[in-house]
């Protein structure tokens, strides 16, 4: 609902709109179709077009009823509140517009809460008021609200959204006392998502296919979603583009589709889709942030802006056009406004992981450890298994000289899979800090472990350091044959060439002396078979004595 500083009438009572009940199963997918239908209806009346559009959505997917149950549709009309916002010209930015607040919340609410205590709210009376508790900061008073909204009109997906929006972690969850219904399943899906619970999520959906929705392209888009979530691009990407075959008119997650494409590079795609949704609707919040998104690929940032600014000013509480404007800020060394950008973000939804990790790369680069720490570790409660997360709290400990802490971290963030294979590489420098020179020994090798093990071509900058650090370390351990397998490699690269040359020379020069190799080290431990052409086997050090437990 969009924000109004003008004080109307409220007149909301039961006899509204008709009660409408459902049952917790889906066992009657006609029953269902009819009810989205009348809920669809019922949403466009009152202006809740996201509402209206996602039952009519789902009631497409559902078989087709004959023409004499369908209800005639209700007549079209613009609201006020619309009309002025399409003819006012907003001289505000976004950052400005965010701070302006609605001096008739207080007298709204007054009213009311009297119709609420005199039972005189129907469910989106209910909703309208939760909607002004949220505003004024009263959650615990608007979760009430909205979840005695869902038992009074389960069928309204706008309050089972805001709803959504003020549950914080799963343990909230359930102590809410939520109504029977099949709706449930969808928001319980929907929940699922926004607390990275992705495994639940995919049950739930996956549960929805198998009853009867296997046609809803809103539940295929959460499912490409929530493997966006995880990180599994691939398969995001493919449902992606799936989904764009079936529903090629589709605006709503297109903008996470063109989060994958930049993630890839894939400038030509998103070229294609910001065009294509230009063609549908250029005046849509998505369609905005896809272009935005084009152009940050371009590192045209100041225009990436303009455009994330211009999703704002349709939907100021459009989280994702925050986050990413808070980027766009960043790229321009703006730092004050990328942290204003990411308290917006957050100020709409405290799970957004990107806006709390976003700070804490504001604070790193304005040299604030403190700061930073605190904002990386509310990133990391919410993404526990991110090893980005895990690694950017690692330095930001090491910055502090807490050592065990940064340990215990970048060993986490290898455990649960280092997404930019440079955990052990932090790792393994911090024990050549603390000169313990056996477990960075141990942590290079994994690192050329998983480097020449994950089969990909790809130029690391640090294999060079580990396989520099290795030769120096053989050597030293007169272990000739490993300390010269890793010199040659050295050869290789650019930057350690002359120290690998300059130490093999030596080595020939002890073995011509007749310097025997220490044989005291215990088990032998290899490394790949690509890694050199004999096959030398290196020794097995001693294993990290560290707790994989998160600070």
């Amino acid at each position: 609902m969009a924000a109004s500083t003008s004080v109307v009438p409220v007149v909301v009572t039961a006899a509204v709109a008709p009660v409408l009940s459902t049952n917790s199963d889906f066992s009657d997918l006609r029953e269902i179709k009819k009810q989205l239908l009348l809920i669809a209806g019922l949403t466009r009346e009152r202006g809740l077009l996201h509402s209206s559009k996602w039952s009519a959505e789902l009631a497409f997917s559902l078989p087709a009823l004959p023409l004499a149950e369908l209800q005639p549709p209700p007549p079209i009309t613009e609201s006020g509140e619309k009309k002025k916002d399409d003819e006012t010209v907003d001289s505000l930015g976004p950052l400005e517009k965010g701070q302006v607040k609605n001096e008739a919340l207080r007298e709204l609410r007054v009213e009311l809460s009297k119709k609420h205590q005199a039972r005189e709210l129907d469910g989106f009376g209910l909703y309208l008021y939760g909607v002004v508790l949220r505003k004024l900061d009263l959650v615990k008073e608007a979760i009430d609200v909205f979840v005695e909204a869902t038992h009074v009109l389960p069928l309204h997906w706008g309050a089972w959204l805001e709803l959504c929006n003020l549950i914080t972690d799963k343990e909230m969850l359930k102590f809410l006392s939520l109504p029977d219904t099949w709706m449930k399943e969808f928001f319980l899906a929907h929940i699922y998502t926004e607390l990275q619970l992705i495994e639940e999520a995919l049950q739930k959906y996956q549960n929805l296919i198998d009853v009867g929705f296997s046609k809803s392209s809103y539940i295929v888009s959460q499912i490409a979603v929530a493997y966006h979530n995880i990180r599994d691009i691939d398969k995001a990407l493919s449902i992606f583009n799936e989904l764009r075959k079936q529903d090629p008119y589709r605006i709503e997650n297109m903008d996470t589709f063109s989060n994958l494409l930049y993630v890839r590079s894939m400038k030509s795609e998103l070229s294609y889709l910001a065009h294509n949704l230009c063609e549908i609707d250029k005046y849509r919040v998505e369609t905005c942030c896809v272009i935005g998104n084009y152009y940050s690929l371009r590192s045209q940032h100041e225009k990436a802006a303009l455009y994330f600014q211009r999703a704002l000013k349709l939907n100021p509480r459009y989280l994702g056009a925050w986050t990413l404007m808070g980027h766009e800020y960043m790229e321009m060394k703006n730092t004050s406004a990328a942290i204003q950008a990411y308290r917006h973000a957050i100020e709409v939804n405290k799970r957004d992981y990107r806006a709390w990790y976003g700070l804490g790369q504001t604070y790193e680069i304005l040299k604030m450890p403190f700061y930073c720490l605190y904002y990386y570790r509310r990133a990391h409660q919410l993404r526990p298994n991110d090893s980005r997360m895990l690694v950017a709290l690692g330095e930001c400990y090491e910055k502090l000289n807490q050592l065990v802490e940064a340990k215990k971290c970048y060993w986490r963030a290898y455990a649960v899979g280092d997404v930019e294979k440079m955990a052990l590489v932090k790792l393994a420098k911090l024990h050549e800090q603390l000169t313990e020179s056996e477990q960075a020994a141990q942590c290079y090798i994994k690192y050329i472990q998983d480097i020449y093990s994950c089969g990909e071509i790809v130029e690391h900058l640090e294999e060079s350091t580990a396989f520099r650090y290795l030769a120096q370390y053989y050597f030293k351990c007169k272990l000739w044959d490993e300390a010269s397998t890793c010199a040659q490699k050295c050869c290789a690269f650019n930057d350690t060439r002359e120290e690998g040359k300059a130490l093999l020379r030596q080595i020939l020069q002890l073995r011509n002396q007749g310097e025997t190799p220490t044989t005291e080290v215990s088990a032998p431990f290899f490394l790949p078979a690509s890694l050199s052409a004999n096959n030398t086997p290196t020794r097995r050090v001693s294993p990290l004595n560290l707790s994989s437990v998160t600070p």
